[in-house]
C-alpha cells in the first residue's frame, strides 16, 4: 500500500466521521449521511489497497520459492 493511498483511506474515514458527529449533533441527516458515505469509502480503500498488498506478498512468496530449487 502506497503512502498517499493510506493517507487517503485515513483522511476519508477521519472527515466521514467528523462530518457524521456533526450531521449527529446539528440533527442534520444529509450531513450525517455524507459523513457515513465518506467513512465507508475510506473502510473500502484500505480493503482495496489490502487485497493488493495480500496479492503482492503472495506473488513474491511463490517467486522466491520458485528460485530456490
Amino acid at each position: 500500500m502506497g503512502l498517499n493511498d493510506k493517507f487517503d483511506a485515513k483522511f476519508d474515514k477521519a472527515s466521514g466521521s467528523a462530518k457524521e458527529g456533526v450531521g449527529k449533533l446539528t440533527g442534520d441527516k444529509e450531513t450525517e449521511r455524507e459523513g457515513q458515505g465518506q467513512n465507508l469509502k475510506g473502510k473500502l480503500k484500505d480493503a482495496g489497497e489490502n487485497v493488493k498488498d495480500a496479492a503482492s506478498k503472495a506473488k513474491d512468496s511463490l517467486t522466491s520459492d520458485n528460485n530456490r530449487t
